[in-house]
């Protein structure tokens, strides 16, 4: 299906677009007597499309039990599997048990995504005092406007390679609203902290529009409308950010220490029965195509076998 299909599913051309998106997929699956409609997208990668059910979800969808990347709603169900969003709509006034529905679920795309898939994902938002539903994964200026609308999304540095994830707090009788941003390198996380210090006035008090924020490494972390400097640091002191330096990282889709030992044994066998079977075949074959060249090529210097004579050199 075209890209605007998906205005009949709740969506934006315009953020799919964003994230990547360039066609659709429809499926229809029976349930008995029902028919739910599934419509399957597929994004750049794994991270555009958690940034998908990020920006869809709502505070009245709940996570799916014993499924991962799953949330189901009154109409219906957001999932990622890799970098496919799945949206499955409930059959209009449907009978179908949730039971059932989350079997279709199921069938779908399983219970949760591959570890490699699940790796590649930015690491979530600190849970405590979170606002269901707000938190949301960025990936460009045009989701970033309709997110924050009165933030300079300009500053942020898509371009530049910067990803965002942005969410509302609630701490006390405060509520304030919290941009984390991740920069491919530090130099630029500087650079970009420092228009915002000039341009946004961080750390200063300005009333409701006051902004807070700190730079950490290649992060930067801003809160916005916190209306206390205090507030606001609680809030960024649930952001730690740590860093070591390591030559044998472990890859996601690598197996465990033991079974890469077990792995180089056999191996290492293989190799070796490998060799000798080339070296027994070779010394079978010499053996063969002397005795044919005896029987077809008598004349031939190969063929003759009875004047063989081992040269030795006494050396001393």
């Amino acid at each position: 299906m075209d890209l605007e299909a998906v205005r009949q599913w709740g969506g934006d051309p315009v953020i799919e677009h964003e994230y990547g998106v360039k066609t659709l997929v429809q499926r229809k699956y029976h349930l008995g007597d029902q028919t739910a409609e599934v419509l399957v997208e597929e994004a750049a990668d794994a991270t555009a499309a958690y940034g998908l059910l990020t920006f869809y979800q709502t505070d009245s969808m709940l996570p799916v039990k014993n499924m991962d990347l799953t949330l189901e709603g009154a109409e219906g169900a957001l999932m990622v599997r890799g970098r496919f969003f799945v949206r499955a709509a409930r059959p209009a006034g449907s009978r179908i048990s949730d039971n059932a529905f989350q079997a279709l679920l199921v069938f779908i795309g399983g219970t949760r995504p591959s570890v490699h898939e699940s790796a590649s994902l930015p690491p979530p938002l600190p849970a405590q005092g979170l606002i269901r539903g707000s938190g949301k994964y960025l990936l460009g200026l045009e989701t970033a406007r309709r997110v924050l609308p009165n933030f300079r999304t300009d500053l942020i540095g898509f371009s530049q390679g910067a990803e965002a994830q942005v969410g509302s707090y609630r701490m006390g009788q405060a509520r304030a609203t919290v941009l984390a941003i991740t920069y491919p390198t530090p130099q630029i996380a500087r650079a970009r902290f420092g228009a915002m210090e000039s341009l946004l006035g961080i750390n200063q008090d300005r009333g409701v529009d006051s902004v807070y924020g700190r730079r950490s490494s290649s992060y930067v972390f801003l809160v916005l409308d916190a209306g206390s400097a205090s507030v606001a640091m609680k809030m960024m002191d649930q952001f730690q950010v740590s860093s070591n330096v390591s030559w044998n990282e472990k890859a996601p889709d690598q197996r465990s220490f033991t079974l890469q030992v077990i792995q180089l044994v056999l191996a290492n066998m293989l190799l070796s029965f490998m060799i000798a079977g080339f070296a027994l075949g070779g010394g079978i074959m010499i053996y063969l195509s002397r005795r044919v060249a005896t029987k077809l090529f008598p004349q031939w210097t190969w063929a003759d076998t009875e004047h063989e004579t081992i040269i030795r050199l006494n050396l001393r």
